[in-house]
């Protein structure tokens, strides 16, 4: 399927006015017969601020009117906003919510009125209630990208201690990567040695502490994969900390795979000191989204689940796929000229 989003209209001056709303409930208008909602439950990091926009651009194009509200991560407050927008008679909801359960009976109502509800890269539990998911291929990913490090670390000639930061595991999304890690690494014995598996809960502070921790107690880990990119900072504080932020070709570098493909993974890349980075490709996942909601208006069937299957950014295809990356557009649009 083609991707219609134009990345250079993608800018970070568009983002920081997205940020600077994200506690509001607003309405951004264009021309244009249908109307969809957008409703995410925060924009807490740059992979949502980022996400939102290229959504945004994508209806404008198409000429759609856009009705957009910031839930806060209040599950009462969101289904109020779901109600909202079916009293508006929205064409269809592109949703992000923060508890799969508690989004069923938002869905329920949706369907009670015949509008198409999408979920963007977080599906919902189970349910006999219709909707439509829109996720990455989280343990692809994430294998795919670990593969790589490992590949890395066997050609190293030694064997590895290794760490993985895990997600919250009350979300699906980080259950799958930390099983994509777990299969990648199971293929290298020789190379790669698990001893800690620290739980993040998706917070910084609980993150460093687990990382700071772990590099107490081995002191010779030298292979890391986070879960996810927004703890890049967390996770350089303490390797600098434990003097092992070093590049690669370095004898003290530590073989870092990240996921999600935040700027900040990019920029690191670049200079060296991550090795690979799992990528959710955010413009196709846009395109899928909008596409389900319009096959679903026109009577086709769509099916529940639609993947993006992603892709590994590593230092040997960086200059190939970078284009592809949402990150680098971020990065590129921050220090153009």
């Amino acid at each position: 399927m083609p991707m219609t989003i134009n990345r250079r209209d993608f800018t970070v001056g568009a983002l920081t006015a997205i940020a600077a709303a994200s506690g509001l409930t607003v309405a951004v208008r264009a021309q244009g017969t249908k109307t969809i909602a957008v409703l995410f439950d925060g924009l807490y990091s740059e992979f949502w601020v980022a996400g939102i926009q290229i959504i945004r651009d994508d209806l404008k194009k198409r000429g759609f009117e856009i009705m957009e509200a910031i839930s806060d991560q209040d599950d009462n407050k969101q289904f109020e906003q779901v109600r909202a927008a079916i009293a508006r008679k929205v064409d269809g909801i592109i949703i992000v919510q923060t508890d799969s359960n508690a989004v069923i009976p938002a869905i329920k109502a949706a369907n009670a009125a015949n509008i198409p509800m999408v979920h963007f890269n977080r599906p919902p539990a189970e349910t006999d209630a219709f909707s439509v998911a829109i996720q990455a291929d989280n343990q692809k990913i994430s294998r795919d990208a670990v593969t790589y490090s490992c590949e890395v670390a066997k050609a190293s000639g030694k064997k590895h201690k290794a760490a993985i930061l895990i997600g919250d595991l009350g979300d699906p999304n980080a259950i799958q990567r930390r099983d994509g890690f777990q299969e990648a690494v199971d293929k290298f014995p020789d190379a790669i040695e698990v001893v800690a598996k620290i739980p993040t809960e998706w917070n910084a502070d609980t993150a460093f502490a687990g990382l700071t921790n772990a590099l107490q107690a081995n002191p010779d880990i030298s292979f890391i994969f986070t879960s996810s990119d927004f703890l890049i900072p967390q996770i350089q504080q303490a390797l600098k900390s434990a003097d092992k932020w070093y590049p690669v070709g370095d004898e003290k570098h530590v073989i870092f795979t990240g996921f999600d493909g935040f700027p900040d993974a990019y920029a690191l890349m670049k200079d060296g000191y991550m090795d690979a980075c799992g990528v959710q490709n955010l413009f196709y996942e846009t395109e899928l989204a909008i596409q389900a909601i319009l096959d679903l208006q026109a009577g086709k069937k769509v099916d529940k689940l639609l993947l993006d299957p992603g892709f590994a950014i590593t230092q040997k295809n960086m200059e190939e796929k970078k284009e592809e990356m949402w990150g680098y557009v971020l990065w590129k649009a921050k220090n153009a000229g």
